[in-house]
């Protein structure tokens, strides 16, 4: 059990390292997310909602943002068919859903329930780890110019209206 503990921290401290590197408090988080392949399908799922810009206006924002392994899990041709030009609406709305108005860092974050922009809300939880909406977060306080990235392990749908 410690192994696979000790081998779970070592992962996640790579993970930081890798993700964290590419951050620069000059670039918008869209910047920090394109220049990561980490993020290329949340990107390309960004762009194809029309949510590109918007993200990389002035802000802030703080974005809990699926890794591609995250996007995997999804049922397949799930990430496919969302990305599709009549998905659109549904796709923007999963994604905003991944967004919160403000600069929120890590030492910050409080348990309960969170607006997101998408207009619903996001439970929090911080007992045994930060989740948000059930989804792990594994790295935080990447800090663009507009905001700050903190990735979690799975993509989190917002509740039906």
């Amino acid at each position: 059990m410690k192994t696979i503990l000790l081998l779970s921290a070592i992962a996640a401290a790579f993970q930081f390292s890798t993700i964290s590197a590419t951050a620069d408090e000059k670039q918008t988080v869209v910047e920090i997310a394109a220049g990561n392949k980490d993020f290329s399908t949340l990107v390309a799922a960004v762009k194809a909602a029309g949510l590109a810009e918007t993200l990389s206006g002035k802000g802030p924002f703080t974005i809990f943002a699926p890794t591609n392994e995250a996007f995997a899990k999804l049922p397949k041709g799930t990430v496919e068919d969302l990305l599709k030009p009549e998905n659109k609406a549904k796709l923007a709305s999963i994604l905003t859903y991944h967004v919160v108005a403000g600069k929120v860092l890590a030492k910050d974050v409080k348990a309960g329930d969170v607006k997101t922009v998408n207009g619903a809300s996001a439970k929090v939880a911080t007992e045994g780890g930060v989740t948000i909406a059930g989804a792990k977060v594994v790295t935080t306080d990447i800090v663009g110019s507009n905001g700050v990235i903190h990735v979690i392990d799975s993509v989190i749908l917002p509740p039906a209206k």
